[in-house]
């Protein structure tokens, strides 16, 4: 190896003047290079310099690598990531979008809407029981519609409308002659059931929903339970339930139980009235218990949700609706009500005959974004079965208040009548009315056993009813007017429950 190749091996392997260590054609420095120090111009670096130098490049070559190394990885898990979160949303997708219901039939009844705008969803409960399963097979065709339930959604608004339509509603199907409503699911499935509810409701319905009663329960557990309050306590066998009246939390089990009863209520009239109003109440509760939760448990929830719920809302767009409901106020600006119908015994069969002038009013107030009732009286249901959230269901035009505006008057005439067996207690409460500034007077009802006080006023007494349900502490939601089967020789007629002897 020649002299000169010796030195650029050296240089190479131990740093830049490395050759002036061989002694041979090495000159001494007399300049400067620029910036350099006096002892850097004539030392030049020892052997254990150069495998220093040696070791920093080494150093840096390493480091380099390193971080190419962890950059890579981290775009890998990313990669998984996003990859598990596809596989994850495609799953809920699936699931939720059963194409077995929500096929091209449904879709195309559906009408879409421009974003932003209120838009009508309909919601139907099916009981897919495994007994009615094993009973009749597992086929669309051997199940009806169990819960009917028309909502309106208004996301900017912060507002939400339920309005229940009796299964038992009498409508006119076209070349399928007049049926029950919920026959329509039996027909044709989910499509059917739209074009026949958009008909009768007379507005166009943009989404669908179907829940099955069986996995309801799952729900109710992955988030927590949900809380609600019962005027009266409810005990039916049938639905395997017995809950106390007041205010407490429901798991799973309960809340589908509370779903099915209407033996219940038999005592009241129809069940399915007061269990529908009960659904309304479950679901309301659902609501308000879903936009409380994390992001962590709302997508366990939403992933519970695919087990239970069918419908054309992707999991995007359920996130999103969430997100623009967060802050809702449930408890004032969810409405709830149900069909006007009469019912009726044709030919062995019960039917509900819908009141055609009231419903077109009720679906043009629902329309406007106003509650179903424009009087309190009219949800017969109030004050026995629940009743979303604690505000008073009822708005006009104008956002009045329960009774349209009307204020409480403490004069009148007032019959009391005690329905409790509780010896005595018309006599007290009429005396309690009298010193508010009533007329009032004592007397026993034909009924007894009731446990929810029932307040009901002739003519147009309603804001001396208003002034007794004050007196009394008793909701205004209590509050109807007389059809007939009280006196009409008062104003306002008490008929007193067991709530007024605690």
């Amino acid at each position: 190896m020649t002299s000169a190749e010796h030195a650029r091996l050296s240089e190479s392997r131990y740093g830049e003047g490395s050759h002036a260590r061989q002694g041979r054609s090495a000159e001494p420095r007399t300049t400067r290079r620029s910036g350099a120090s006096d002892a850097a111009s004539h030392q030049a670096p020892s052997r254990s310099e150069g495998i220093d130098a040696y070791k920093r490049r080494r150093t840096k070559k390493g480091v380099g690598r390193a971080l190419r190394i962890v950059l890579v990885s981290v775009l890998v898990v990313l990669a998984g990531a996003g990859t598990a979160l596809g596989l994850w949303l495609t799953d809920l997708n699936s699931r939720l979008t059963d194409e077995s219901i929500v096929n091209d039939d449904l879709r195309r009844q559906l009408v879409a809407v421009e974003p932003q705008q209120p838009f009508y969803m309909l919601l139907l409960g099916v009981d897919k029981s495994e007994g009615r399963s094993e009973e009749w097979g597992s086929d669309t065709s051997n199940f009806r519609a169990d819960s009917i339930i028309l909502a309106r959604i208004d996301a900017p608004a912060q507002r939400v409308t339920l309005v229940s339509i009796p299964r038992d509603t009498l409508v006119d199907m076209g070349e399928n002659g007049e049926r029950k409503i919920n026959d329509a699911y039996a027909l044709g499935g989910a499509a059917y059931m739209t074009e026949v509810v958009s008909d009768f409701a007379g507005v166009s319905i943009s989404h669908y929903a179907e829940v099955d009663f069986e996995q309801l329960t799952s729900i109710v557990d992955t988030i927590g339970g949900i809380e609600v309050t019962l005027p009266v306590e409810i005990h039916d066998s049938y639905a395997n339930i017995d809950l106390p009246a007041g205010t407490q939390t429901l798991d799973g089990s309960q809340a589908l139980g509370l779903c099915r009863a209407r033996h219940a209520y038999d005592e009241y009239g129809g069940g399915d009235f007061y269990r529908a109003a009960n659904q309304r109440m479950v679901i309301g509760a659902i609501v308000k218990k879903v936009l409380q939760l994390d992001l962590a448990t709302m997508a366990t929830t939403v992933s519970e949700l695919a087990n239970s719920v069918t419908t054309d809302f992707s999991v995007t767009d359920i996130l999103g609706l969430v997100g623009q409901f967060r802050g809702f106020d449930t408890d004032n600006n969810m409405y709830s009500g149900q069909t006007p119908t009469n019912s009726e015994y044709i030919n062995s069969v019960w039917y509900e005959i819908p009141d055609d002038a009231a419903w077109e009013e009720m679906m043009a107030r629902v329309d406007a974004g106003e509650s179903p009732y424009s009087d309190a009286s009219q949800d017969f249901t109030a004050g026995i079965a629940g009743s979303i959230g604690t505000g008073s269901n009822i708005s006009d035009s104008e956002g009045g208040s329960a009774t349209g505006g009307v204020e409480a008057s403490f004069t009148g005439s007032v019959s009391v009548l005690n329905a409790t067996g509780v010896a005595g207690l018309a006599g007290d409460t009429a005396n309690t009315l009298t010193d508010a500034g009533f007329e009032a007077a004592a007397g026993n009802a034909n009924e007894t056993g009731l446990t929810a006080t029932k307040i009901y006023y002739n003519d147009d007494s309603l804001a001396s009813a208003l002034g007794v349900a004050e007196t009394l502490g008793v909701s205004s939601s209590s509050i109807e007017k007389n059809d007939g089967s009280y006196t009409t020789s008062y104003d306002v007629i008490v008929v007193l429950g067991t709530d007024q002897t605690s």
